[in-house]
């Protein structure tokens, strides 16, 4: 659920929504986006994590707090029952800016947005004002995934994806329930069998991309700008 930008790290990767989100994701895991020209990496990295767990616990919470604030090494695998503590070999003392999260991403089902239990929000929400309270506050957005499960006209064609009533009422939901706002939540839809890649459905992902991206560059920008007055 987590993300910086230019050496830092963003959540999640773009082939996690080409593999449709259908792993499980139990530790740290940075993915990096080579630009076929130059053989270099772009200068953003997606950081993928566990997500959050049904059941009382708030390790998981916690742990997502270690990792916005960069204590959190790669590799390591999370645990909904424990903690990570400072005497583990992946908890990171020195913290630098590029360590630290400058974009939280909240990635949810579209076709379960309306039936996300209190406890699962609850726990979205403690996250979020964690991430709030870091300095000026780390910038939040959230990705609707399967969005052609969640509305059959679009199902039918992806095109009608901001001319459906259903889906502009899974985003006020969530807008309301997780206090995103409606311009900070975007829609993609997923791969499932297809070997080729399709145009309209990269559009969407590329789209929420380019806006995180941004995001996070100008929350950079402030916070340095901040250090250096």
């Amino acid at each position: 659920m987590t993300l910086m930008l230019r050496y830092k790290k963003i959540f999640p990767g773009i082939s996690y929504f080409r593999r449709g989100m259908e792993e499980t994701t139990m530790g740290l895991t940075s993915y990096k986006i080579e630009n076929p020209e130059t053989g270099t990496f772009y200068p953003f990295v997606f950081a993928d994590i566990m997500g959050l767990e049904r059941s009382n616990t708030t390790s998981d919470v916690e742990n997502i707090k270690l990792a916005l604030k960069g204590h959190i090494k790669e590799g390591y695998t999370f645990s909904p029952n424990a903690k990570l503590t400072e005497s583990d070999p992946f908890y990171n003392r020195t913290l630098s800016l590029d360590d630290q999260v400058h974009v939280l991403v909240c990635v949810v089902n579209a076709a379960t947005v309306a039936i996300l239990d209190d406890g699962a929000i609850k726990k979205l929400r403690d996250v979020r004002l964690a991430a709030q309270c870091k300095r000026r506050g780390i910038v939040q957005v959230a990705i609707l995934t399967h969005i052609d499960e969640a509305c059959p006209e679009v199902k039918r064609d992806i095109k009608n994806v901001y001319r459906s009533k259903r889906l502009k009422k899974q985003m006020e939901t969530l807008s309301t329930r997780l206090g995103i706002p409606l311009n900070c939540i975007f829609l993609v839809r997923n791969y499932y069998h297809e070997i080729e890649t399709d145009d309209d459905v990269d559009t969407l992902v590329l789209s929420a991309m380019r806006k995180i991206i941004a995001y996070g560059e100008d929350y950079l920008k402030d916070i340095t700008d901040k250090e250096n007055s």
